[in-house]
């Protein structure tokens, strides 16, 4: 079995995406790791069974640690890659998490602390002395920087210091930002989850999530988790992430400047109460005219952004996110996520504006 190559460590992030986690440079080797589709290893090497290893893994766990500057660990979904990190958590246990994030995470720490297994203390992540107050005792601080889908930022090496300086772990959900656009890590942050669902794999093909840490200890408890639990990926999504991965960069900046025309076109909208964007990314949270109402109107005259509930692929989405239950009732009941695709800008705005008119 050839194992997976990394990148050079001093290249530049783009560079990387596009070489780390490939075969040996050798004669007759392919370009690409190979889709390894195998439950079953002959005795004797490391893999031993399909649910402690597959190559394919391997190779977009070598990329993504190159990426983001740590040893990763993939998972059958970004949830999953939740769930082990809260796995992490001592019985009993303090979590600090912002009081807006994914609500796929809200719903995780919720159950948890219905059965008693931890405890939660919800914050304002802009509010960094709050945060770091809260921290006394805890286990671990969980955010996002910027929050989904309110769209806050924090002060990412601020917050890992208040936390570190509690004896707190620090876990950063990176999947908004990428480790293009932040790298948790470098800033001192222990654990790095992302949903490989988005901007990684990029494609609206792939549930897969991960989690970087640059700890040998704490790699290994997320790997046994994993074994035990059995939420692995699949080869396949492996293989896709990968594949995916390689262009990143280029998705991202394209995605990205989109999103910053579109916020210059929107800013003033008389329909538009408000306009979120964190500066960097290609998600943007519109504040709709009109409550519930008025921007399900404009949801659904949208013609070529695509109504849908998930994020990061090459097409254009948006999703009023009060629409969940689980959503914080502190998320205006009018606010529209939009995850800016990679099509020409011109269209987007093109459409996002009719859908305003039709929405009054």
């Amino acid at each position: 079995m050839t194992q997976p190559r990394a990148a050079a460590t001093d290249v530049r992030a783009e560079t990387v995406a596009v070489t780390a986690g490939r075969p040996a440079h050798e004669p007759d080797e392919p370009l690409n790791t190979p889709l390894h589709l195998a439950s079953t290893y002959v005795a004797g090497g490391a893999l031993e069974y399909g649910r402690y290893g597959n190559p394919s893994w391997a190779a977009f766990e070598e990329a993504l640690g190159a990426l983001e500057g740590g040893r990763a660990t993939s998972f059958a979904s970004g949830i999953a890659a939740v769930d082990a990190v809260l796995e992490l958590v001592p019985t009993g246990g303090l979590v600090v998490a912002p009081r807006h994030s994914y609500t796929g995470t809200v719903l995780q720490l919720d159950a948890r602390v219905e059965s008693g297994r931890i405890r939660v203390a919800y914050v304002d992540v802009t509010d960094t002395a709050a945060v770091a107050a809260a921290c006394e005792g805890a286990a671990l601080l969980w955010f996002e920087s910027p929050t989904n889908p309110a769209l806050e930022l924090g002060d990412v090496p601020a917050l890992v210091a208040g936390a570190h300086a509690h004896g707190a772990l620090v876990a950063i959900d990176n999947t908004f930002a990428t480790p293009l656009r932040q790298r948790p890590i470098a800033d001192g942050a222990d654990l790095v989850v992302h949903s490989a669902t988005k901007y990684l794999s990029g494609h609206s093909d792939v549930i897969m999530g991960a989690v970087v840490t640059n700890d040998d200890a704490l790699a290994q408890r997320l790997v046994d988790r994993r074994s035990l639990g059995g939420a692995i990926p699949s080869a396949f999504e492996a293989f896709l992430a990968l594949r995916g991965l390689r262009t990143l960069h280029v998705r991202l900046d394209r995605a990205e400047r989109n999103a910053r025309d579109l916020v210059e076109r929107l800013a003033g909208h008389p329909d538009l109460q408000e306009v979120r964007y964190p500066g960097f990314g290609a998600v943007i949270s519109l504040v709709v005219a009109g409550g519930a109402e008025g921007a399900d109107r404009f949801v659904a005259a949208a013609r070529l952004w695509v109504h849908a509930t998930s994020l990061g692929g090459v097409e254009s989405t948006l999703e009023r996110r009060r629409r969940w239950a689980a959503e914080a009732d502190t998320i205006p009941a009018g606010l529209v996520r939009l995850s800016v695709g990679i099509e020409h800008v011109d269209d987007l705005a093109a459409d996002l504006l009719q859908a305003l008119d039709a929405a009054r």
